[in-house]
C-alpha cells in the first residue's frame, strides 16, 4: 500500500484502444509492457516559491555547500525533507496566471500582461517542485529517465538529492538517466527548482512546469527517443517510406540485434512490413539501420483528409525482444513554387494561416492536451489551414492535434543563434518534429532586427542550414523578417524569404529577386476588442471594426494583396487568438493583446467571419454590431456584413435599406439611423436565399450552459470547455450582458480556469475552492472543468442572485 501513496502514473502506451486494434496489435500488449513504458508523472507534485533574493527564503539555496558533495544538495532535495506544507498541485502548472495583476511602469512587466515575474518581484519569481514515488525491485537492469516536455524557465533538477543538471529554454525539451540514482522499493524524490525572473520573449511566458513530465523505462539495448527519422517518397500509385534508426546498446556486452519495423494504418491494419538482417552493435556503442518498404495506393496526408500511419519498430537483441517504438507518420509531398506559390501532394493550396501564442483563458501557459485541440478546431472552422507556433518550439501534443485534425505547421525556432546552447536546442526541436506531417516548414526566427540585415546573420543561417539539412532534408526553411526589401544578411541565403508586414514593399523585391519564394510570415494585425464599437482609452478597449491597425495591415487590405498575387505562397495574420502581454495599442488597465480573431477563450471577433467567408466554401452571412443601443434612438450606426454572398440587402423591422453587390474579398457597409427592433440581411449565393439577423434584447433572465463536451474521458486530465451565456425571456442571447456569475461543482471533477476574454480584467482566473466565479463581457465568459481520476459524473452549476440558474451534467 505504501508504493500507491507515492506513485500515481497513467500509462500511455497504446494510441489506439483495444477495441479497434487489430489482433496483431493486441498480441503485443503484455510483452511490450515488459520492455518499454512511457509513463505520465503529471500527478501528485508539491509546490512553493522560493526567493529570488533572499537565502533563507529560498531554502538556503545559494549556500556554499548546494554542490560540495555528491548526494548532499539542499533541504528540499533530501528525501527526508517534509513538504507538507506545500501546495499540492497537477501538472501541467504556471504559477504565474494566478498571481494578482501589479501595475509597473517596467516594459517587461508590462509585456508580459504585468504579472510580478522578474528581477523587480524576488519573492514570486521562483518556483520550488517535489515529487516522490516508488520504483519497483524488478524494473532494476532497465534504464530510467525522467523526460520534461517544457519548464519556463532556466531550471535545475536534483533526484535522491544528486544534481541532474541545468536547462535554461522554456520552450526546449530536455531529459535525464536517473537509472544509477534509484531506491527500489523506497521513496525517491525528483526536485525542480525553476527561476522565471528572466524572459525569453515579450509576450506572456507563465512560469512553472507547464508541459508534461514522464518516466520512461526501457532495456539496456534500444531505440532513443526521436531516435527514428521517416521520410516518404511519393509515386503515382505507391509511397516510398525510408526509415532510419538508431539503435545504442548500453550494455557490458556486445549485442547482435536485428529490427522488426510494421507499418500500420489507420484502423491498425498491417499495411506493409520490413525484417533487417542482423547487425551487430559493440558495448556503449550505437548502430544506425536504414531500410525502405513500399506501401501501395497509400493514402495521402492534407488539411482536408489527415491520414495517418504508425510505424512500429521492434528491437530485437541476441534473440529477445528488447525495445519497442511507435512513430506516427503521415505520407505527403510538399513543394514551393517561385511562380505559383506553395503545393501540397502536388495541388496548389493558398497558406491561410494565423500565428499564435501559447496561453489560454483560466490556465496561462499550463493548458491541458484537449484544449490544444480544442483551440485548432476553431480555427479550422474560421478556414485557417495553417499555424505558426510564434515564437518558440511548440508542446508536443499540438502538433498531435494539428496531425490528427489537419492543420499545417510552420515550426518555429526560438531564436537565431548558432552557439553550443542555442545549436543544442534547435536540433532538439527537428528531432522531436520531424516526423510530424503537419509540418511543412522551418522557420529560423523572428525580426532579429539587431543582426538580420548584417553578414553574421548569414553565417548564422548557414550553420542552422547545414545542421537542418544533416537532419531533416526533407524541407525548407524561411525566416520571419520585417525588414521589408533588404537583401542582405539573412534574406540573401534563406530558400523561403518570410515577410513580416511590409505589404508596399513585396512587389519591388520581387523584382529584384524573381526565383525566391515569398510566404508572408506575418501579416494582417488589426486590433479590436470583442462586442466594443467606439474607442475607450480609458478602459484600454478598440473597435470590433476592423478599422485600427498596429504593426501591419488590415484585414481586406493584405488579404486582397496576397490572394491576387500567384507567387505569393499566403501568409500567417497576427494572431488567432488573443494573449496575454503586449497590451496594444493602450497600457493599463489592459493585460493583453488585441490582435486576436478570437479572445483568450477563442470567442470570435468580427473579422473571423470575414476570413470565414473569404477562407472556407461554407455560405457566410454576418451582420454587426450587436443592435441594443438605448439612449442612441434616431443616431447613426455603421452596420457591416460579411459574407459571400452576391449581394445582400439589409432589413429594419422589415423595411430595405438597400440591397448591395458583393465584391470578393470584400465587405458591405450600411448606414442605418437607430431604432429598436429587428435588423435582417437577405443573401443571395447562385441564386439561394439565406438570412441572418440581430434583435434587440430585454434585460438578461436566466443563465445558459454551453459545454463543448457532455462527454470526458476520467484520467485526471480531460477537460470539458464550458462557455456561458445568458438569455433574454424569449430565449436571446443578451450581447451586452455584465452580470457576475458564479459557479459550483459537484463530483468527479474540479474547475480548474475562469475568464471572459476582456483585455482589461482584472478578475482572478484562479479562485479559492468554492468561491469561482467571473464576471460575463459583452454577454460571454468560460469555465474549464476537468475529470478527477474517478469515474463518475460532474454537476457544473452556475448562478447569479438576478438571474435564473442553470445546470449541465459531464459524465
Amino acid at each position: 500500500m505504501r508504493k500507491r501513496k507515492f506513485l500515481i502514473f497513467r500509462t500511455l502506451l497504446l494510441i489506439i484502444s483495444l477495441s479497434s486494434i487489430s489482433v496483431y496489435a493486441q498480441n503485443y500488449i503484455t510483452k511490450l509492457s515488459s520492455v518499454r513504458e512511457k509513463l505520465l508523472m503529471d500527478f501528485g507534485w508539491r509546490f512553493h516559491l522560493g526567493d529570488l533574493c533572499l537565502m533563507k527564503n529560498d531554502f538556503e539555496y545559494g549556500s556554499g555547500m548546494v554542490f560540495a558533495k555528491s548526494g548532499d544538495a539542499v533541504e528540499p532535495d533530501k528525501i527526508s525533507f517534509n513538504d507538507s506544507s506545500w501546495q499540492k498541485i497537477n501538472l501541467p502548472h504556471d504559477w504565474a496566471v494566478g498571481l494578482k495583476f501589479v501595475k509597473s511602469d517596467d516594459w517587461q512587466i508590462k509585456s508580459h500582461g504585468f504579472k510580478p515575474i522578474g528581477r523587480e518581484f524576488p519573492q514570486t519569481s521562483i518556483g520550488w517542485y517535489r515529487k516522490t514515488f516508488v520504483i519497483s525491485k524488478a524494473d532494476s537492469g532497465k534504464i530510467i529517465e525522467v523526460h520534461f516536455d517544457g519548464v519556463f524557465r532556466d531550471c535545475i533538477v536534483w533526484f535522491n538529492g544528486h544534481y541532474l543538471g541545468n536547462n535554461l529554454s522554456g520552450y526546449s525539451e530536455f531529459q535525464y538517466d536517473i537509472t544509477n540514482y534509484i531506491n527500489y522499493d523506497k521513496k525517491n524524490v525528483l526536485v525542480v527548482r525553476v527561476n522565471a525572473s528572466q524572459y525569453e520573449g515579450w509576450w506572456y511566458e507563465g512560469a512553472g512546469i507547464y508541459r508534461h513530465v514522464w518516466l520512461i523505462k526501457h532495456l539496456p539495448v534500444f531505440i532513443p527517443e526521436y531516435g527514428t527519422y521517416i521520410r516518404t517518397i511519393v509515386t503515382r500509385h505507391s509511397a516510398g517510406i525510408k526509415i532510419k534508426t538508431t539503435v545504442f546498446n548500453e550494455s557490458e556486452k556486445n549485442a547482435a540485434c536485428l529490427i522488426h519495423f510494421i507499418i500500420l494504418d489507420e484502423k491498425g491494419n498491417k499495411v506493409g512490413s520490413f525484417n533487417t538482417e542482423e547487425f551487430a552493435v559493440g558495448s556503449y556503442k550505437r548502430n544506425k539501420v536504414y531500410c525502405r518498404i513500399n506501401l501501395r495506393h497509400p493514402l495521402l496526408w492534407s488539411p482536408e483528409k489527415p491520414h495517418l500511419y504508425t510505424l512500429v519498430s521492434e528491437v530485437l537483441s541476441n534473440g529477445k525482444l528488447t525495445d519497442h517504438k511507435r512513430t506516427i507518420f503521415g505520407i505527403r509531398t510538399i513543394r514551393f513554387d517561385k511562380d505559383k506559390g506553395f503545393f501540397l501532394n502536388g495541388k496548389h493550396v493558398e497558406i491561410q494561416g494565423v500565428c499564435c501564442h501559447q496561453d489560454h483563458a483560466g490556465v496561462g501557459t499550463a493548458l491541458p492536451d484537449r484544449l490544444q485541440y480544442y483551440r485548432i478546431e476553431k480555427l479550422k472552422q474560421m478556414g485557417v489551414n495553417a499555424y505558426r507556433t510564434s515564437h518558440n518550439p511548440p508542446t508536443k501534443e499540438l502538433l498531435d492535434a494539428c496531425d490528427k485534425l489537419g492543420m499545417l505547421v510552420l515550426d518555429e525556432n526560438r531564436l537565431l543563434e548558432s552557439s553550443p546552447e542555442y545549436l543544442s536546442q534547435f536540433k532538439r526541436l527537428i528531432l522531436r518534429d520531424r516526423n510530424h506531417p503537419s509540418v511543412f516548414l522551418w522557420s529560423l526566427g523572428n525580426e532579429e532586427w539587431v543582426i538580420q540585415g548584417k553578414t553574421v546573420a548569414k553565417r548564422i543561417a548557414l550553420s542552422l542550414m547545414r545542421e537542418l539539412k544533416k537532419l531533416d532534408p526533407s524541407r525548407t526553411c524561411t525566416f520571419a523578417a520585417n525588414n521589408g526589401s533588404q537583401f542582405s544578411g539573412i534574406n540573401s541565403v534563406i530558400p523561403i524569404r518570410g515577410f513580416n508586414y511590409h505589404l508596399n514593399e513585396i512587389d519591388n523585391y520581387r523584382k529584384l529577386h524573381p526565383d525566391q519564394p515569398i510566404i508572408g510570415t506575418e501579416v494582417a494585425s488589426t486590433v479590436c476588442t470583442r462586442g466594443i464599437y467606439s474607442e475607450d482609452t480609458t478602459k484600454g478597449y478598440v473597435s470590433d471594426y476592423d478599422v485600427k491597425k498596429s504593426y501591419g495591415d488590415k484585414a481586406e487590405d493584405w488579404w486582397k494583396f496576397y490572394s491576387s498575387r500567384p507567387w505569393l505562397a499566403g501568409g500567417f495574420v497576427w494572431t488567432g487568438f488573443d494573449y496575454r502581454g503586449e497590451p496594444s495599442p493602450y497600457g493599463w488597465p489592459c493585460i493583453n493583446s488585441h490582435f486576436g480573431l478570437m479572445d483568450v477563450c477563442g470567442f470570435p471577433k468580427n473579422d473571423y467571419y470575414y476570413y470565414q467567408a473569404w477562407w472556407t466554401k461554407k455560405t457566410v452571412l454576418h451582420i454587426f454590431p450587436h443592435w441594443n443601443w438605448k439612449g442612441k434612438e434616431g443616431k447613426p450606426i455603421d452596420v457591416w456584413c460579411y459574407s459571400n454572398c452576391d449581394s445582400v440587402e439589409l432589413f429594419l423591422n422589415g423595411k430595405s435599406l438597400g440591397l448591395k453587390r458583393m465584391v470578393k474579398n470584400s465587405h458591405l457597409e450600411w448606414n442605418v439611423r437607430y431604432v429598436p427592433g429587428k435588423l435582417e440581411a437577405h443573401g443571395w449565393r447562385n441564386e439561394k436565399l439565406i438570412t441572418a439577423s440581430i434583435e434587440t434584447t430585454s434585460k438578461p433572465l436566466e443563465i445558459r450552459l454551453v459545454p463543448d463536451r457532455l462527454s470526458i474521458n476520467a484520467d485526471g486530465e480531460d477537460i470539458s470547455i464550458v462557455n456561458v451565456f445568458v438569455l433574454d425571456y424569449k430565449g436571446r442571447e443578451v450581447p451586452i450582458a455584465d452580470n457576475e456569475i458564479n459557479f459550483e461543482l459537484k463530483g468527479e471533477g474540479r474547475i480548474i480556469g475562469v475568464g471572459n476574454g476582456d483585455p482589461s480584467s482584472h478578475e482572478p482566473d484562479k479562485c479559492k475552492p468554492g468561491h469561482w466565479k467571473r464576471k460575463l463581457f459583452n454577454g460571454k465568459c468560460q469555465v474549464i472543468v476537468q475529470a478527477s481520476l474517478h469515474p463518475g459524473t460532474i454537476e457544473l452549476k452556475a448562478f447569479s442572485p438576478e438571474l435564473k440558474d442553470a445546470v449541465v451534467k459531464i459524465i
